[in-house]
């Protein structure tokens, strides 16, 4: 059962503005990359379901924030068929986040009254995400969808839609200013801020630091 109520995530991936997404084998790794995301002020954080075992590492993850991070917000993302949304549920997923939209996840995930942020690249599936319920939605992947223009371009006759870019968004002031300016709703960033050379070097202290300028960039320009 998940420790957050759906629009707690929801309002909080809109307040921050960021939510992190990463993917680590490694239980310690991952377990100090969640530390220094919350120790820069991440609140809400995507890990991904890629690679053997991910179920048994995002398990101990959520047990980790249950006891020593309250406040974080721990979701599954890169879930592509109900099973997998149902199994992570079952683990305490505070949301789920796909590549691509998928009636069954959006059924279950209702029921159970998580959030669902199906990934999207066109108008209309944006439409068919609305349909399922999904509040926000993600772009993806953003920066080959079309970037911050596709953005701007398509709240035109959608103002209404919240959207999360995910891929083609970097920690730099440009790209943030120019994805908050097009107006997007918060963003997803992976590689760019959770680097697999600060990975490699455990430099925990440098990560939290660049989530922390990363949060204060998207509270400048947005």
């Amino acid at each position: 059962m998940a420790r957050h109520a759906r629009l707690a995530v929801l309002n909080t991936m809109v307040e921050i503005g960021l939510v992190p997404v990463f993917h680590h084998g490694d239980l310690e790794t991952a377990r100090s990359i969640v530390g220094a995301l919350n120790g820069g002020g991440a609140r809400v954080i995507e890990f991904t379901n890629r690679g053997d075992h991910a179920f048994e590492v995002f398990s101990e993850l959520e047990r980790l924030c249950a006891a020593e991070y309250p406040d974080v917000m721990l979701g599954a993302g890169t879930v592509i068929d109900e099973a997998t949304a149902a199994t992570y549920l079952n683990l305490g997923a505070s949301f789920v986040v796909g590549p691509s939209i998928d009636d069954g996840v959006a059924r279950v995930c209702n029921r159970r009254k998580v959030a669902y942020l199906p990934g999207t690249a066109t108008p209309t599936e944006i439409a068919r995400a609305h349909e399922l319920g999904s509040e926000i939605v993600k772009v993806f992947p953003g920066g080959q969808v079309g970037g911050p223009a596709y953005v701007k371009t398509v709240l035109g006759p959608i103002p209404f839609a919240l959207l999360m870019p995910t891929g083609g968004v970097d920690t730099t002031e440009e790209s943030l200013s120019a994805w908050f300016q097009a107006g997007v709703a918060c963003v997803g960033i992976g590689s760019k801020l959770v680097s697999k050379d600060l990975v490699a070097r455990a430099d925990w202290s440098a990560l939290q630091q660049l989530t922390s300028d990363t949060i204060s960039i998207i509270s400048r320009v947005r």
